[in-house]
């Protein structure tokens, strides 16, 4: 967890602690807003004194997912790192998910090497028409090597392969 210049860190085993980052990172020319992301992995170091951490080494990243930074720079704002999967949400109405939002999102994890899980939600209000749109849409996702899933959350239908693919 990033808020400022404070970040909560998990240990591997351990409780999480709360780290400020060593000054050289900031110091260091960097093309991002945010030296640390969520998701990163660390080496950080206890202060005796404060109690709290000192993030001393950003590992390599296997991946991260930027966006612009909002001020008028040309530096970028990591949004996650190391990113394991990334699941999209999609729902033929109510409201619709359109073909160009879900293009637009697979090319972004696409340039990041990150997994995507297409989740066609609320099958429960779908009549057939729609369920035939959901089905079309699949089998073109599929086709092209993405994994697709179908589930009523408000129905709790396939829930258990949803919670499996987020463990």
């Amino acid at each position: 967890k990033s808020t400022g210049s404070w970040y909560t860190v998990k240990e591997e085993a351990g409780p999480t602690v709360a780290c400020r980052i060593k000054g050289k990172f900031r110091l260091d020319e960097l093309k991002s807003t945010n030296p640390v992301s969520v998701g990163d992995r660390v080496t950080f170091e206890m202060d005796d004194i404060t109690g709290n951490g000192v993030i001393t080494h950003i590992h390599e990243r296997k991946n991260y997912i930027i966006r612009k930074a909002t001020n008028l720079s040309k530096q970028t704002h990591i949004l996650a790192a190391n990113i394991d999967q990334a699941i999209l949400l999609v729902t033929i109405n109510y409201p619709i998910t359109t073909n160009i939002f879900i293009d637009r999102f697979l090319t972004s994890a696409e340039a990041y090497r990150i997994p995507v899980v297409l989740l066609f939600n609320k099958t429960d209000r779908y009549d057939a028409k729609h369920l035939a749109q959901m089905e079309e849409l699949r089998a073109v996702y599929e086709s092209i090597g993405y994994e697709t899933r179908a589930l009523s959350a408000k129905n709790q239908e396939n829930l258990d392969e949803i919670r499996e693919l987020l463990r």
